[in-house]
């Protein structure tokens, strides 16, 4: 098969190209979030983004056209409580250009060095999610969501810490180390000795981040990397929990037992993805650097090492997820069915009898349903899934 088949195929398949477009984006994400500085990588960031979109969209769009999605998810139940059932949507794009002037004004104001910096990248994509939400058509509501999810949920995990302990501490140019402290350096450190490699964790002059110190045989000096909140993979972190938590917000419509587990194993492989990630760069450093490299090789796979294995652990996960998933929030179909000698049931929602001189459908779960009651509850007493009075387009009956 040519590389059109192959296209052609991948094309045919939503679930891939869903997937392909997650890895674009997420790569373009972290690239422009926690760029590796002093090489040209991070200029693949906008071109990454731009074809993550493209490919998600052709993913999505709809071959025909769609009723929208009203389902109730956690999502839509979430932002309905913080936007006051909707009083607020009206009010994005003032919301989304207050945000973008406070920032731009906080850096003139109080930075010592002004510039837009990786938490100031993460707050201007809130302003921009806001400011083109109104813009989407509602038959993408679900899509709509998950961006503003994200947004709300980068914000809170990377920007606001930072604000509360710049604010707590009176010191607006204070780094956010504590994670690294409690969460990396010391488990980083077991993974290294349980790999024979003697290392200690301790504090250095002139900085709030923890220092993990090490001999590399080749190199036959004490070396010292610290581990402060930019190398430390707090942002790769934190980009794939805000995209997981808005994937299950967005596919779930009641918080189930699966719904925990998914969000606790997610959390938990991706905080291993990034204590691997400290243990891969350490080791780089202590078997291969030399007099000669000093050092060279472990910088590079500082840059490089972060982002591959952040978009090979997506790779892994979403690959998992989207094939063997299947979410409670799936839309169910109520199906135009013929009244036959089985349903010995009335109608759920009048109680009235099924005859076939009355338009009827099934939902999947079974309740039936008079058309026109069908019509003017739109969703099902039994199961609370959402009732179509007819199939949607492309289905089958």
């Amino acid at each position: 098969m040519g590389l059109a088949g192959w296209i052609g195929k991948i094309g045919r398949n939503r679930r891939v190209m869903a997937l392909v477009a997650l890895l674009s984006t997420f790569a373009g994400v972290g690239l422009l979030i926690d760029r590796p500085k002093g090489f040209v990588l991070e200029w693949l960031a906008i071109p990454l983004l731009v074809a993550g979109a493209a490919v998600f969209a052709w993913a999505v769009w709809p071959r025909s056209a769609m009723p929208a999605d009203n389902r109730q998810t956690l999502a839509r139940k979430l932002l309905d409580a913080i936007t006051f059932q909707g009083r607020l949507v009206p009010f994005f794009p003032a919301i989304g250009a207050a945000i973008l002037v406070a920032d731009l004004a906080f850096n003139l104001a109080l930075s010592a060095s002004p510039g837009i910096g990786t938490e100031d990248t993460i707050v201007l994509l809130l302003a921009g999610t806001l400011l083109a939400y109104g813009l989407i058509p509602k038959r993408f509501a679900r899509e709509r969501d998950f961006v503003l999810v994200f947004s709300l949920s980068l914000n809170a995990i990377l920007v606001l810490p930072l604000l509360v302990a710049r604010a707590a501490l009176m010191d607006y140019e204070r780094s956010v180390d504590a994670y690294s402290w409690v969460a990396l350096a010391p488990q980083t450190s077991a993974v290294l000795s349980l790999l024979g490699v003697s290392n200690n964790v301790h504090a250095v002059p002139g900085s709030t981040a923890p220092a993990l110190t090490f001999t590399p045989p080749n190199l036959g000096i004490a070396v010292t990397a610290v581990i402060s909140t930019a190398c430390s993979g707090l942002y790769s972190f934190g980009i794939f929990a805000s995209a997981f938590v808005a994937f299950v917000l967005t596919e779930y419509e009641r918080p189930t037992r699966r719904t925990w587990i998914l969000l606790v194993l997610g959390f938990l492989a991706a905080y291993a993805a990034n204590v691997l990630r400290m243990v891969i760069i350490v080791l780089v450093g202590y078997y291969t650097d030399t007099a000669q490299t000093d050092l060279q090789n472990m910088l590079i796979a500082h840059s490089y090492a972060g982002w591959i294995i952040f978009l090979g652990w997506v790779t892994l996960f979403w690959g998992i997820l989207l094939k063997f998933l299947k979410p409670n929030s799936a839309p169910a179909l109520v199906r135009p069915v013929g009244v036959g000698s089985d349903q010995t049931n009335g109608c759920r929602t009048c109680g009235g009898s099924l005859t076939p001189a009355i338009p009827a459908t099934r939902c999947v779960c079974g309740a039936y349903y008079h058309l026109a009651c069908a019509s003017s509850k739109g969703r099902c007493l039994r199961c609370d899934s959402p009732v179509w009075t007819k199939p949607p387009p492309g289905s089958h009956t």
